[in-house]
């Protein structure tokens, strides 16, 4: 067949190359020549997608800084690399299995898009491309063939390493030739053979992210291979044509893998993960967005706008000053080349990457968002690529054609306003997010619905407590708090807002481990206000507790009841342990007296009323004299990433990191049976706020049955985890709820965080018999003497209701 000579020139030569190779394995599905369409189609996905390995050669200083990044790494590579020898690096012996063959193509992926990028070191090197030809006919003949068995990881095959292929074969451009193209193609088409199933589980209909992987695949090996209808097949995958839409990738969801109805990402069926899974779905259809741009075979329009709608319903709220909170990244915790920090910067690449290609309105709005989020990320900036060796493994979010597309499309564009704030919950995925203009907070609880954890293929390996009611506060002046080698070192037995035994952590479960209990939820009540509970049982089901977090304007008010355990074990409860920094010397005062206790050193304080952290936070305790003993210790802890992941190709290095921390914890001691906490936290305040801050909320109930705060302007907060009574408003059931005055009447907001209900009586004293204002679900029953409504949660799967009286 033969290509438009434009097409050619423009779009690379590499799919011509193709164009004219007919490929035998298996047949193609169209065995039909090709038109000129066809082949300027092909022609164009080819260069498209080489443009998103090697960029578009636009001139700035930056891309110098990431283009010396990404030379420092292939040069490297490329000097370890022996092409004589079928064994190519001395540290990845051949042979069967997924433990060390994927990363000899990522470094051959490295070394091959570094020669392809435009003054990088090795694009002078005239004997380069001979190099990288022979190491990919050693890999094909000892490591990656049609022939191959799959042992070990699934992933490594059927899309990892048909990645680093691609990108390999598409930098060579020209330089491949035909029958090498031709061979080293086969196995690509035989282990993505269908993008809708699972090679080596047939029966196992792919999801979420590893479907959007695998329509990304399809469609550029299609195009390489020059079979239309493998291209065809891969951008059907994206909406599930094969399936009838079972597994459709826009499709929002109240169960299974992928988009759920109220914004919540779940990738294998139990696990939130906007930060991670997510991500990769986004990326995936951003590159496949922008490689078929332009041609017959793009995405509708239709699917186009759905995915660039849920980056701000799905994403943005949990991304924080350019970096994704901790409670929706899952096992990636543990990846030293996948911080918080990391995942965002993936994300704000996929947005630019969906900006370049989206019809307005929606290019400028993905447009100035992507600027903000560039303009706010100061500890780790998107621009500043540097370390690109610690990813091992994995492609670095930002490198030179994110560099260039970012600084292009935002040259121009007016960063986007700053949020005020917004309380958000996502209750199919038992997380939420709370943002002020000062600092943004959110949970991480499990249920029966929810894993407390994810932890297999040597990943997370402290993660034991990261479920069972975690405390993340983020804050502008510490944005690094949590990438700068946190999870390497701190002690994760003592997260802040849990409630554990001092004793050795459970065992590590390779199937996400769920609770006993269902009750994980809260409600909104505005953008300022929300109210969630948990009722948590340790793993072993010893150790059990009821516990609360009110949010408001300026602070998180805690409280825990019921706290029980039956192991014999010392029971605390973590307000703090904040990283300080390599040599952190931030002042801790007591009562507004300096902290005296010697580094490494508990100390116990017995008349705590309030703390101050500097530069961190404000904490006030709530409760009175009964409560426990208080102990502060600062410490210095020490950790590897290798330590806390050990995954044969995620693996962190061994490289031991030294961290300061603050803990602050409540002492319940052993054989607890009605132990109690209430205590205030409050981000970012000064000393004098935090002094201030004592007296102002009071605790309406602190039980095990119901826990309430009298919150600021005549709100009040409550978890309701049985039928009762707080103030004048009595609930049938288990309930989140939150009323108070507002313009326009009394407001009463409530969710069921057990999703088993299906109605909650709700019956108010003298708050008014006029109902001014009612969603659908809510039903008046009666007005007089009191105000008694209906309210039908089931369905609703933890969305919160309101109702408003005059």
């Amino acid at each position: 067949m033969s290509l438009d000579r434009r097409d050619v020139l423009r779009f690379g030569a590499t799919a011509a190359v193709a164009a004219a190779v007919p490929l035998g394995l298996g047949e193609p599905a169209s065995a039909a020549p090709l038109g000129p369409s066809d082949a300027g189609d092909h022609a164009r996905i080819v260069a498209a997608y080489r443009e998103l390995q090697i960029g578009v050669n636009r001139p700035s200083l930056r891309r110098d800084r990431a283009l010396a990044a990404l030379d420092q790494v292939a040069l490297a590579h490329d000097a370890a690399m022996d092409v004589t020898r079928d064994q190519l690096w001395a540290d990845l012996p051949t042979g069967p299995g997924s433990t060390y063959f994927p990363t000899m193509y990522y470094r051959l992926r490295t070394i091959a898009v570094a020669w392809a990028t435009p003054g990088s070191a090795l694009s002078a090197r005239p004997d380069q491309p001979e190099r990288i030809m022979t190491a990919l006919t050693t890999l094909y003949r000892t490591q990656y063939n049609e022939n191959t068995a799959e042992i070990g990881n699934w992933y490594s095959y059927e899309i990892g390493v048909p990645y680093w292929l691609l990108q390999t074969v598409v930098a060579l451009g020209d330089r491949l030739p035909a029958a090498d193209l031709e061979r080293v193609l086969r196995p690509v088409l035989r282990f993505v053979a269908d993008p809708n199933r699972r090679t080596n589980t047939p029966e196992l209909v792919e999801t979420g992210a590893n479907r959007a992987d695998k329509a990304l695949i399809t469609v550029v090996s299609g195009a390489l291979a020059g079979d239309s209808a493998r291209v065809a097949a891969g951008l059907a995958a994206v909406t599930d044509v094969a399936g009838q839409g079972a597994a459709d990738l826009t499709r929002r969801s109240t169960h299974g893998d992928g988009y759920r109805t109220d914004g919540s990402f779940i990738q294998h069926e139990v696990v939130p993960y906007p930060g991670h899974y997510g991500l990769v779905l986004l990326s995936a259809i951003a590159a496949l967005t922008h490689v078929t741009d332009a041609t017959s075979t793009q995405l509708p329009s239709a699917v186009r706008e759905m995915f660039e709608s849920t980056v701000t319903q799905v994403y943005a709220p949990f991304l924080f000053a350019g970096s994704m909170m901790e409670p929706v990244r899952g096992r990636m915790l543990s990846r030293q080349g996948e911080t918080g920090h990391d995942a965002g910067h993936q994300f704000i690449a996929a947005v630019v990457l969906l900006a370049r290609t989206a019809a307005e309105p929606a290019r400028s709005r993905l447009t100035s968002l992507a600027a903000r989020w560039i303009a706010e990320g100061t500890w780790a900036p998107y621009l500043d690529v540097a370390d690109v060796g610690r990813y091992s493994g994995g492609l670095q979010p930002v490198g030179v054609p994110e560099v260039e597309f970012a600084e292009q499309l935002t040259s121009r564009s007016r960063a986007a306003t700053t949020a005020v704030r917004e309380h958000r919950v996502f209750p199919q995925m038992d997380r939420m997010v709370h943002s002020t203009p000062g600092w943004s907070a959110s949970l991480g609880t499990g249920s029966r619905r929810i894993c407390r954890y994810e932890s297999i293929n040597g990943m997370n390996l402290h993660g034991w407590y990261t479920g069972d009611g975690v405390l993340y506060t983020f804050l502008p002046g510490r944005q690094g708090h949590y990438s700068d080698a946190y999870w390497p070192t701190v002690d994760a037995t003592l997260l802040p807002g849990t409630t554990e035994k001092d004793a050795p952590p459970p065992p590590l479960l390779a199937d996400p481990p769920r609770t006993a209990t269902s009750y994980a939820g809260g409600v909104r009540f505005d953008d300022a206000h929300g109210a969630h509970g948990l009722d948590f049982v340790s793993q072993d089901g010893t150790l059990s507790a009821r516990k609360s977090w009110f949010f408001t304007p300026d602070a998180v008010i805690c409280l825990g009841a019921a706290i029980a355990d039956a192991s014999g074990a010392p029971v605390r409860t973590a307000i703090e342990n904040r990283n300080l920094g390599e040599e952190g010397s931030a002042r801790l005062l007591v009562n507004g007296r300096p902290d005296r206790s010697l580094p490494g050193t508990p100390s116990a304080v017995a008349d705590a009323r309030w703390l101050h952290l500097e530069g961190t936070a404000g904490y006030v305790l709530l409760d009175g004299p009964g409560r426990g003993p208080l102990t502060l210790l600062r410490e210095d802890r020490a950790g590897s990433w290798l330590g806390i992941d050990t995954g044969a190709n995620t693996h962190g290095t061994a490289t031991r990191y030294t961290r300061r921390y603050q803990k602050i914890v409540l002492d319940h001691g052993v054989h607890p049976t009605d132990a109690s906490y209430a205590y205030a936290v409050l981000p970012g305040a000064s000393v004098d706020h935090t002094r201030r801050a004592c007296g102002r909320w009071s605790v309406l109930a602190n039980t095990g049955r119901a826990q309430s705060v009298c919150l600021d302007g005549q709100l009040t907060a409550a978890s309701f985890f049985t039928a009762g009574t707080v103030e004048r408003v009595r609930v049938s059931g288990a309930a989140a709820m939150m009323w108070g005055r507002t313009a326009i009447g009394w407001t009463f907001a409530l969710s069921d965080p057990t999703q088993t209900q299906d109605t909650v009586r709700v019956t108010v004293e003298g708050a008014g018999h006029r109902l001014r204002h009612a969603d659908p679900s809510v039903t008046v029953v009666a007005t007089h003497p009191r105000l008694v409504v209906d309210i039908a949660v089931a369905g609703s799967f933890g969305a919160t209701h309101t109702f408003t009286t005059a």
